[in-house]
């Protein structure tokens, strides 16, 4: 990457009149970069070299090289006036700073994979704090801590983990390259849901830049916006900054499996069942179903595939005894399964080929090339009878979800014993399974686009006398804009954050109000999801 110079900040101005046709004026703009280099701390040089703008050569790599999801990166997607990629928390200090004096909204990305884009995407003037350089792991195995930078990936804190001690593990997501700075502070879930809870449950401290631009800590922010930060989207309340968080104990042995069953093999009825057991499976044991459409074996024809995926925190012989005594219907056998370490599995769930190098855990780049994608989540709480499954088949042959799939994450085990009040993230107790809708594409244009956004929806309407209800509840960290948005432009109103807020939240969106109106009153730290100050 090419660093914009000072010398060479201000004709900026004249190429982001025409770049940017919605940016206030040349004036604001040279005047908030000269503010960055006056607040920053450190020298000229210092600052410049974190600081990108359209008319530098690398602008477009930096953008483009942490977006996940294609459909907010076309031309017509609004860019930001300057990207800051910060190297020391002055810098951040100084970024807010300046935002406010010169109009400019903040949005703060830490690994791209928001599925609404709201870590990169703005339609008034804004600013992205890029976290990527801030990434350090230090790990206290001897305590079973480690304090992660926002900027660090999933990938990295498992392998820093392992580093030290193969006895510990973190319950984060499947997916290496996720940020952790969203992933955390939307709670973040992972294979070891049912043994630890969330991301979010395992977090004992924190450091946040708030509106002032104060680095605070657990003790200095006060329990309330700790309790607010995890769960409730830290991005609403300031720049989480690092995370410490607890480390949990994983045996030597785990044991992986992945069956595959599709209609022709009795998959409807396994589903079905499948639903009467997963939350009352032994908390050590996981099983996933992903739903996807599938060619038959009568050529021609398609069938639906559910791929029931599981890792065992033990041997290949007491999963065995476990199968047989709660889910002997799916006709699991000792040649299913694989015996292997937790941070092999890690590999194994991120669908790396057996035998790979853990240095793979180290790369940002995800190993299927960005796409277009709609997702959408719910909860269910009640088994769907084997009808409303048959009926989900049948808008899986639809052509539009030649490349959709639905995940089915069961809960029970530590997800029901914590309660709903213990961080903002509600779904505890009376939650069978979470569902994770998906629908993929990778044509361009928006007519293609808006007809696999129609798909999507239609499969959510079908859904809706299936899965919870007053609210239909939603998972934050899977965003979701159809199920309402604040205004961007202008103030948003409770009532109107309310539309969306219970759905994450429940009752817990009343006191996340509460705390973001008492740490950021004017409501500067803001996006179309994001929890509303009263006052504002």
């Amino acid at each position: 990457m090419k660093p914009v110079s000072s010398s060479v900040l201000i004709p900026f101005v004249i190429t982001l009149l025409f770049s940017f046709l919605w940016a206030t004026s040349a004036h604001t703009h040279e005047d908030f970069l000269q503010c960055l280099t006056l607040h920053a701390g450190n020298s000229t040089s210092s600052i410049s070299q974190v600081i990108y703008t359209p008319a530098n050569s690398s602008y477009s790599s930096v953008l483009e090289f942490s977006i996940q999801n294609l459909r907010f990166s076309t031309p017509a997607t609004p860019k930001p006036l300057v990207i800051v990629t910060p190297s020391h928390v002055s810098q951040i200090q100084a970024a807010i700073n300046c935002s406010q004096k010169h109009g400019m909204q903040i949005r703060v990305r830490s690994g791209g994979h928001d599925f609404e884009g709201l870590s990169y995407v703005s339609d008034v003037p804004f600013v992205i704090i890029d976290m990527i350089n801030l990434r350090s792991i230090s790990v206290d195995a001897e305590n079973g801590t480690a304090w992660v930078e926002a900027g660090a990936i999933i990938g990295e804190v498992y392998y820093k983990i392992v580093e030290k001690s193969r006895n510990f593990g973190f319950p984060a997501g499947v997916c290496p390259t996720v940020g952790v700075g969203g992933h955390f502070s939307g709670g973040g879930y992972g294979t070891l849901l049912r043994k630890y809870g969330l991301t979010a449950d395992n977090i004992l401290d924190a450091q946040m830049i708030d509106v002032k631009g104060r680095i605070l800590d657990r003790e200095s922010m006060g329990e309330d916006l700790f309790w607010a930060i995890r769960g409730g989207g830290g991005a609403s309340f300031g720049v989480i900054v690092a995370w410490k968080i607890k480390l949990v104990h994983v045996p030597s042995t785990v044991t992986v499996f992945t069956v595959n069953r599709n209609l022709e093999q009795n998959a409807t009825k396994l589903v079905h069942r499948w639903q009467y057991v997963a939350d009352k499976l032994d908390e050590d044991l996981i099983i996933i179903v992903s739903l996807s459409a599938a060619n038959s074996s009568q050529e021609g024809t398609r069938t639906i595939q559910a791929s029931f995926h599981s890792l065992y925190l033990g041997g290949i012989d007491n999963l065995l005894l476990l199968m047989q005594e709660s889910f002997p219907e799916l006709g699991l056998v000792r040649e299913d399964c694989s015996e292997m370490s937790w941070i092999e599995s890690t590999l194994y769930f991120a669908e790396f080929p057996r035998g790979e190098s853990l240095d793979v855990l180290l790369s940002r780049t995800p190993r299927t090339r960005p796409n277009f994608f709609k997702a959408k989540s719910d909860y269910v709480m009640e088994p769907i009878p084997e009808v409303g499954l048959e009926g989900i088949w049948e808008i899986f042959y639809q052509k539009e979800a030649e490349e959709a799939i639905l995940d089915l994450i069961p809960y029970g085990g530590r997800m029901s014993e914590i309660p709903e009040s213990a961080i903002p993230f509600p779904h505890r107790v009376g939650n069978i399974y979470k569902i994770s809708y998906r629908v993929i594409w990778e044509e361009e244009g928006i007519v293609v686009s808006k007809r696999h956004i129609s798909w999507i929806r239609r499969l959510y309407s079908y859904m809706a006398a299936c899965v919870s209800k007053s609210p239909r509840a939603a998972y934050i960290n899977y965003r979701d804009l159809d199920i309402g948005t604040n205004s961007n432009k202008g103030n948003t109103s409770y009532r109107q954050a309310s539309t969306w807020g219970t759905k994450y939240f429940k009752s817990n969106f009343n006191r996340l109000v509460h705390v973001k109106t008492m740490v950021d009153p004017t409501n500067f730290f803001k996006n179309e999801q994001s929890i509303p100050a009263l006052s504002s």
